[in-house]
């Protein structure tokens, strides 16, 4: 870094400048490969704590580090030089290093629940049209997810994958989408790396909706890891919130039925504590952060009953770019919050 405040201004316009060049697109929320043009210095530092050392001084961009006008599609679709991203590798890892010592000074949440949006939007961007390869590329995000989670050490991930409401896409799309998910299950049913974190893998959800082929490798994943202590991935396929609670109704009065108990005595009974029993996440704490990529902001029916003291946190960025960084971000705003729990 520059030594005096006219050398960091050199080094900040040569820099935005590179920008310029490439002209990389921004995210309202996030920055990073995908930063306009000038904004990178502004937000790659650590604003919350800004105030030490170089950091401190407020940026302001001359006209030629204004964002330039959107690109036309020739112009996105038009190869970019490699340089950018090699200059920004150490910059991230840096800063990946700084939030995660940051990061685990505060509590942590013990369940972070992921809605996965954005796979088609990132695969129509790269030109990919092939819905097996379309949600591939978001399966394969999984394993990233995994090592980001055990390095903080999270207890309890669930990630919807697929709700009831997917299953009216097209055939060839839902045919793409449960053949990714069969593929991932299987993979994490002999992953080394899930043995050794003794990870155990549960899927959650109305899975009598799904093909006969991906509950075998539901199955195949929950039975090679039945055993385990460690963290706890759930994955949500065909899973809506609505049907979990009906379902944990359905269940709750089934069992008081079965005992011989008249609706009269059941009715009391019924409290959030006992249905809580007969939830997809019963003996799971609720989700103490979730995350929605993509840009979308509400939940879609994710984790109705379980998300009533949730924080919450949008990103525009897609799944299947969802980077460490936005990750620890997630956190880092979650860290920032004053849970009071209704006190």
């Amino acid at each position: 870094m520059c030594g005096s405040t006219a050398e960091f201004a050199c080094e900040r316009h040569n820099f935005t400048r590179l920008f310029r060049q490439h002209h990389v697109r921004q995210t309202p929320y996030e920055i990073g490969l995908d930063a306009r043009p000038g904004a990178i210095l502004e937000t790659i530092v650590d604003v919350p704590n800004a105030g030490r050392g170089i950091a401190a001084a407020p940026m302001t961009l001359t006209p030629a580090d204004r964002p330039l006008a959107p690109q036309t599609a020739r112009e996105a679709a038009a190869p970019r030089p490699a340089l950018l991203p090699v200059l920004l590798r150490p910059l991230y890892r840096w800063y990946e290093r700084r939030l995660v010592l940051a990061l685990r000074d505060h509590v942590l949440p013990r369940h972070i629940g992921i809605i996965l949006d954005g796979n088609r939007r990132h695969a129509r961007a790269l030109g990919i049209s092939d819905p097996r390869e379309v949600y591939g590329l978001g399966a394969h995000k999984l394993d990233d997810v995994l090592a980001w989670c055990d390095d903080l050490r999270i207890p309890t991930v669930t990630l919807w994958v697929f709700s009831p409401e997917n299953l009216r896409r097209s055939t060839a799309e839902v045919s793409g989408i449960f053949g990714a998910i069969e593929a991932k299950l299987l993979t994490l049913a002999q992953d080394a790396r899930i043995h050794e974190g003794r990870v155990r893998v549960r899927a959650i959800g109305k899975l009598d909706l799904v093909p006969d082929r991906t509950r075998a490798a539901i199955r195949l994943a929950e039975e090679a890891t039945a055993g385990y202590d460690g963290m706890v991935l759930n994955i949500a396929v065909a899973y809506g919130g609505r049907q979990e609670i009906i379902d944990a109704v359905a269940a709750f009065l089934a069992d008081n039925q079965a005992e011989g108990r008249t609706l009269a005595e059941i009715i009391p009974e019924l409290t959030p504590k006992a249905l809580g029993r007969y939830l997809y996440t019963a003996g799971l704490p609720d989700p103490d952060l979730i995350i929605r990529t993509s840009g979308e902001v509400r939940l879609s029916g994710f984790m109705l009953w379980q998300s009533a003291h949730s924080e919450f946190y949008f990103t525009d960025v897609n799944w299947p770019a969802f980077r460490k960084i936005d990750f620890l971000r997630a956190i880092r705003t979650f860290q920032q919050r004053q849970r009071r729990f209704g006190l």
